[in-house]
Formats: structure tokens, sequence, C-alpha cells
């Protein structure tokens, strides 16, 4: 049976009791308004950390549990450069020799997930990364629509011998801000979840002098039921 680290994740909000009396546009309650804007950095944050390529970690009193995220699952289906390698239970996956994404390696990635029984619906990429697959041969026939003056010059979905293939940028792949995105995710959705084992939830931390405080935790890891339905294009350029 596979196994995966929980991974704890808060936010924390400090409001001084002036900022919580004072009459303020927009918001009655500083402190309601800090917590949502803290939901969606919580929210951020997490699904960072799933396409983040980080080692597993345990945890004890004195170090901080980490799952085992998107990038150090895949075993079967790996299209790396020379010297890259898998991820293991306790190691992150190893950056090889960057290379260019081209059809053919998405080509393969889909056959060998197909050869292994999953039907990949979904590439989940960065923004450089979805630029180079909107530029394959495939699509070198762009349309333009000459009534509203919109040229279209973009691959969202990519068709080919073992199904269709969504193309989904992603601000949280592995260098997607820089626009130095490494990686391609084929990802077979049904065979991947987001598992929780405390729920998102705010919580009244004890007041200091006179400050109110409050923290968002939740705890969560990634459950891979079949690694071998999705794969990966690593080491890209």
């Amino acid at each position: 049976r596979l196994n995966n680290r929980t991974q704890i994740l808060r936010k924390e909000v400090v409001i001084a009791g002036t900022q919580e009396s004072v009459n303020k546009a927009g918001r009655k309650s500083e402190m309601v308004y800090q917590l949502q804007k803290r939901s969606k950095e919580f929210k951020r944050d997490l699904e960072f950390v799933l396409c983040s390529n980080q080692a597993p970690v345990t945890g004890n009193s004195t170090t901080a549990p980490q799952m085992r995220p998107l990038c150090g699952w895949y075993a079967t289906n790996d299209s790396r450069g020379a010297t890259g390698a898998d991820g293991t239970t306790s190691t992150a996956a190893t950056d090889g020799t960057q290379r260019a994404i081209s059809e053919t390696l998405l080509q393969d990635v889909m056959q060998n997930c197909w050869a292994s029984g999953g039907n990949p619906t979904v590439a989940l990429t960065g923004p450089k990364q979805k630029r180079a697959i909107s530029a394959f041969t495939g699509s070198a026939t762009k349309f333009d629509k000459t009534e509203d003056k919109t040229l279209y010059a973009v691959v969202d979905v990519y068709v080919s011998d073992f199904g269709q293939l969504k193309i989904i940028p992603s601000r949280f792949t592995r260098g997607a801000v820089t626009a130095a995105d490494r990686e391609v995710h084929v990802l077979d959705l049904d065979y991947w979840a987001l598992s929780t084992l405390r729920p998102i939830q705010t919580v009244d931390l004890a007041k200091t002098g006179d400050a109110e405080k409050a923290m968002i935790i939740g705890e969560f890891t990634l459950e891979a039921r079949n690694e071998a339905a999705s794969g990966i294009l690593a080491d890209l350029t």
C-alpha cells in the first residue's frame, strides 16, 4: 500500500484593538477582512506545494512534516533529461540536463500512459511551455477571423492518437512566475486526489496585549492512486 505524509499549512492574523474599533471604509471588521485575504493565500500556498519538488519529511518535535508532491510521484512514464532521477519516499526528484519540448516527447509520454492503462486528459504547464505547445507544427495553420479582427494562434486542446489533452497554464508549476518552467504534467485526474486530515479552520489564538490574533490552519496530503496513469515531461528549457 502506498503512503504519503501530511503537511500542515497555516496563516496567522494579528489585529490591533484600534484597527478593529475604528470606522473603516469598505469593511466592517478588519479581522474578517484579513482572514478572507489569508484564506486566499492559504489556497495558493497549497496549490504551490502540490506542484513543487520537495522531499517528503516524516516530521518530529523540531521538524515540520512535508508531503510528497506531484513532482515526486512519477516513476513509470517519466521523460527526463540526462542525469535526471525520479523522487522517492524520502527524496525529491533530481533535475537533469535540460532540453527543448517537442511533439515527439509529449506523444511518447501520452503513449506510455495509455499503454499503462491511463487516459490522460490534462497537461498542466507553465507559461513558457504553454507557448511552446501552441507553436507545435500540428497547429501550423493559424486562423484569422476577419469579421472581429481576431487571430487564433493558440493550442488549448491537443488531439493525439491516444486521446485529447487539455492544455492548462498554471502559475504554480516550478518556475512559472519567472517563465523558466521546467515541466509539463500529463495527468489522468481520476487517479489523483487531495486528501484532508484536518479541513481548513479558523482558530482563535491567545490575546497579546491590545492585539487580537487568529490562525487559519489545515492538514493535507496528495493521494496518488496510480502514478502510472500519468506522466511528466521534465528538464525542459
